[in-house]
This record gives C-alpha cells, structure tokens and sequence, in this order.
C-alpha cells in the first residue's frame, strides 16, 4: 500500500509531470486516484476504513509546514483538473471534475483564511482523541502496539496543534473566549487520577484473551508509563499555554469579529450551504421558517388544551417529569425502543436499502456535558465496523421523550444511516463522492427525513408530533442566530434568549447548542437550507406527477449519487422528473417557467 502510494504521489505532483493535452475520462480518473491515494497518505486515520491498518500507528501531521505543503499539492491537482476540457468528458465525468474541483478550491480557501490556525475547541480536538479506541480494531497484540505507538508520538501532535494556535494568536485568527474556556477543564480531567483511571489506557483494561499474561501486564506497564511520562506533561504544557496565553487573547463569539470576519463568514455560508444566499438572506429565510413553524406549535398547543401561550408551554415541557426518564440506563433503553420501530417502515419510502447495519451507543462520559443531544459515526467501508448511533445520557431529566423519536430518525434512518451508508455501497463512483460529500446534503437530508416519520406512522400523539415541530423550529432558530452572531453582531446572551424564546428544548441543550454555532461558523446553516431545497424538489415532482408519483423512485433518485451540492441535486431531479413524465403518457407536460 505505502509503496503504491508513493508512486503515485510522485507521478501526481513531480514538476516533470505537468499534465498533458489529453482530456478524457481515463487521464480524469487518473488524477482523481492520484488524488485520492494523497489523502489517504496524509491522512493515515482513514486507511482503517478500507481495510488497511498501515496507518494506524500514525497521526495526520499538523505542523503548519504540512497545511502549507497540503494547500500547494492541492493547488497542483486544480492546475491538473483545470487543465481538462469538461466538453471532453463523459456527464459522469464532468461531474467528478466538477466536485472534485470545487472540494480543492474550497480547502485551500479555508486554508487562506486561516481557519486551520483555529486548531480545536470544545468538541473537537486531542482533548477528545482517547474516543479513538472505540473504532479501533483491538483484537491482537499487533493493534495495542500501534496504539502505544500513537500515544508515544501524541506529545508531538499536542505541541503542532499549540504552534497552529500561536500562529493564530499572531495572525488574529482565534476561536472564541466562551467555547475555549471549557477546553482547560476537558483537559484537567485527562491530568487528574493515575495512568490507569486515564480514557487513554481504556484499551489496555480488557486485553485479548489470547495473549499471556505477561504480554498483558508488558502492555499495561509500557501504557503507565507513556501517559505518566509523555502525555500528561504535553497536555500539562497544552494547558498551561491555553490559560496564559490563549484565552486571555481569545475572541468575542462571532467570527466576525475578526479581522476580514464577515467576509469569511460569507465565504463558510457559501462553503456549507451550497448556494449563494448571502448572511442576510440566509437570516430572513430563517426568520419567516420560525413564524412558519410557530404558527404550527401554536395549533398543537390549542389541541392538547394548553391554557397558556407557547412560552408557558414550553416551560411546561422542560420542568414536568412526566416527560423525562429518571436515570440514564432508562433514557438509553427508550431510544433504543425507538430505534426498533424504524426499520419497518422503510420499505413504503424506499427501493433501496443499506446492508450495513448501526446500532445505538451512550455518548462517552468524558464527552457528553460538552457535547449535543447526539450524533452518528459512519459504518467502516469495508464493513468491519457497523454505524454507530450515539446518544447522550448525561443529565437525563434535560433530555425530553417527545424528541426521542424525531431525534431518531435524523440520526439513524431514515437519516444519516441510511442516506451515507448507501452512499458507502453506491458503485461507479470515486472513492471521494462514496465516502465525503456536501454537509447541506446530509444534514439537510437528515432534516427532511425527520418529516418522513408521519409516513412511518410515528409522531401518532400530540407531544411528539410537537417534538417534530421544535426539532424544525431549531434548524430555522439556527438561520436566525449563526448568521446573528456572526454577521450581526448579536452577544451569545441574545442568541440563547432567542433560542429559549422559539424551542422547547432544554436551557442546558441550548446553551451547548449556542456554544457549537460560535465555535463551528456556518456548519448550522446546512441543515434548514438543504431540507428546503428537497421539500421543494419532491413538491415539484408530486405536482407534476400527481397520483403516478412515486416516492420509493424519488427518494432512490435523491439518494443514488452520493451527497451532492444543492445546484447538482436540483439539475439532477429536474432530469429524473422530466423523464418520468415522458414515460407517463396520462401526465400533462408541466406549465412551467423551470426548465425539466
């Protein structure tokens, strides 16, 4: 594998290798592999997702000199792909050239902004890397050595990820004060106790039966010791640079506080919508869904009886009992309840459905106070390992039942699950469309999905229907206050209030709500912009189509070339429409200015 690898990169960025006049599928899929071997060879973590444990011993670099180095390799893949005539091509292959295209030039964007000196936060981070082991494969000696290997070189990843943030400090390129000031405590955390009550020794706790036990006791010792002697004093040093340094210069919440701030912001609500909304359409689309929505709410509020106005209801909903579990092992037992009911009715929505099955896990304890309601992890490739369906259990009286089934179908299926492990199984496609994607695509998916829970008979009583309703209301709540905090100008205080003032959701989840916006600028625009874009394809089609709509053939269609941006999935619809009326005779062509 390393030595393919190498001979590719060689023929894809040695200054001999100038691409050559030829321009057809074969040359495109060339440079697409030779791209694709480049990210595997700088980013090792993904080899284990194909089957290859040759990276799983490594860390990807983040020196500063390795994100300059990566910006001028991508900068000759552009020179390459550009040097490629589309009408040469294939339709199959002007799309590759385009995605791959816009991928490239949007990385290396980020990079001249400087968003890579904005090195971790609160959720992500080397803080966090000890969650590794629950994907690792930990069945021989060979994985618990490679897995020492990396905490031995993790002090050198913790001193790149200080130098990314210093240069940060210099170049005014900093993250937020409110969301830097839980990292020392995350950290804190990993320094308290011994080596052995560390997350990063959780691997060597149950070792392979197979191995004697004086390979058991070797490996522990050797885990001891590199977390007492290497790690622990590298993440003393990260920590004591963060409070001293970091966090006294740390910025206001909004990105836009920054320097050339709002034109960033624009350029990440581009990135991660896939359109060319600018901030403040973005805000006023938001602002029109939450009165939409509320108008809903109000109505659900009248049919349960309620005396009282939305806000007195949504208090009702965040302090009565009646709607919370009592202990975490209850609160897990509920979704994975819910989880059982999903699977049946897929097959009224959907041709095509994933082999690869997920299952449902608790959010690791080190993480969960610092984290969101949930989230997914992606199956392997090659199938080793299943998707995961993570659900937060810390605090359950903050973690309501009538959301458990709208938080289900996002997260799992319909959802993520389904829609990126058929992505995974598609065939045809280059390995970077199978296995990446648009985030206005997924989440934007995993939001429309949360409507299909009618058609899969869930959402049968008043408060989980309202449940729905306040899951829509926070993606439209989300326009209002990322584009709020940083295009407006608006204080973290006015982002919750408005949060608490539309959503019925819990002040604890808000506040970490509230808290990833700041640290993550733009990336809660995709979800509400990419379900609307769907709402208004699949409208189209059962206006055009009327009764001969067939929703199992829209949703294979909408799913059956991998995440694509909002622009490509729309030309793709309207193309699968036009066909399908000129294969229903009793259809009338559609009277309209849209072109199919």
């Amino acid at each position: 594998m390393t030595s393919l690898i190498t001979c590719l990169l060689c023929l894809a960025l040695s200054p001999h290798n100038a691409p050559f006049a030829r321009a057809d599928d074969t040359y495109l899929e060339e440079v697409i592999e030779r791209h694709w071997q480049w990210v595997l060879e700088q980013y090792p973590e993904r080899r284990l997702e194909y089957g290859d444990r040759s990276g799983n011993a490594l860390w990807t670099d983040r020196s500063p000199a390795a994100f300059r180095s990566r910006y001028e390799d991508e900068g000759r893949f552009v020179s390459q792909l550009e040097q490629i005539e589309p009408a040469t091509l294939t339709a199959d292959g002007r799309l590759n050239r385009a995605m791959l295209l816009r991928e490239l030039r949007e990385n290396r964007s980020e990079f001249e902004d400087g968003l890579h000196l904005i090195a971790l936060d609160m959720r992500s981070g080397p803080q966090h890397w000890h969650s590794m082991v629950d994907y690792l494969p930990m069945e021989t000696e060979q994985d618990h050595l490679d897995w020492l290997t990396r905490l031995r070189n993790l002090p050198e990843q913790l001193a790149q990820f200080q130098a990314l943030l210093a240069e940060g400090l210099e170049k005014e390129r900093t993250q937020a004060k409110i969301v830097m000031s839980r990292v020392p405590t995350q950290i804190q955390n990993l320094l308290d106790g011994d080596a052995s009550d560390s997350p990063f020794f959780r691997a060597f706790t149950a070792l392979p039966q197979h191995l004697d036990a004086s390979q058991r006791e070797a490996l522990q010792e050797t885990a001891r010791q590199i977390i007492d002697e290497d790690i622990k004093p590298a993440f003393t040093e990260l920590l004591t640079f963060l409070q001293e340094r970091y966090l006294p210069a740390a910025r206001a919440p909004g990105i836009g506080s920054l320097p050339g701030g709002k034109q960033v912001y624009a350029r990440l609500a581009h990135h991660f919508t896939t359109t060319n909304m600018t901030p403040d359409e973005i805000h006023e689309i938001g602002l029109k869904e939450v009165e939409r929505i509320r108008g809903e709410m109000e109505a659900v509020i009248g049919e349960v009886g309620f005396d009282g106005d939305i806000t007195a209801f949504n208090t009702f909903l965040r302090t009565d009992p009646q709607f919370y579990y009592d202990s975490p092992e209850a609160l897990l037992e509920g979704y994975q309840a819910v989880s059982k009911r999903l699977d049946p009715g897929l097959v009224k929505l959907f041709g095509k459905l994933p082999r690869a099955p997920y299952g449902v896990r608790p959010i690791p304890d080190e993480e969960a106070p610092d984290t969101t309601t949930a989230y997914y992890m992606r199956p392997a490739a090659d199938g080793s390992r299943p998707g995961w369906y993570y659900v937060n259990l810390y605090q359950p009286e903050t973690r309501p039942k009538f959301e458990m089934e709208v938080l289900s179908v996002h997260e799992s299926v319909p959802g993520h699950h389904l829609q990126i492990a058929l992505a995974q199984e598609l065939t045809g496609l280059p390995e970077f469309r199978r296995n990446g994607g648009f985030t206005a695509f997924i989440e934007g998916w995993g939001l429309y999905s949360e409507r299909l829970g009618y058609d899969m008979g869930l959402y049968t009583d008043p408060y989980s229907r309202y449940g729905q309703l306040v899951y829509d209301m926070w993606r439209a709540v989300r326009l209002v206050v990322d584009t709020g905090l940083h295009y407006f100008g608006w204080n973290r205080q006015r982002a919750i209030d408005y949060f608490l003032a539309n959503a019925a959701k819990t002040e604890a989840d808000i506040v970490n709500e509230i808290d990833r916006y700041i640290g993550w600028p733009g990336q809660a625009l995709a979800y509400k912009i990419g379900q609307l874009k769907m709402l208004e394809l699949r409208s189209e089609a059962e206006a055009a189509l009327r009764d001969q709509f067939d929703i199992r053939a829209f949703h294979d269609e909408m799913l059956g070339a991998g995440a694509l941006p909002l622009d490509v999935l729309e030309e793709r619809m309207d193309a699968w429409l036009a066909r399908a009326i000129a294969e229903s005779p009793q259809v009338a062509p559609l009277s309209s200015d849209k072109a199919l």
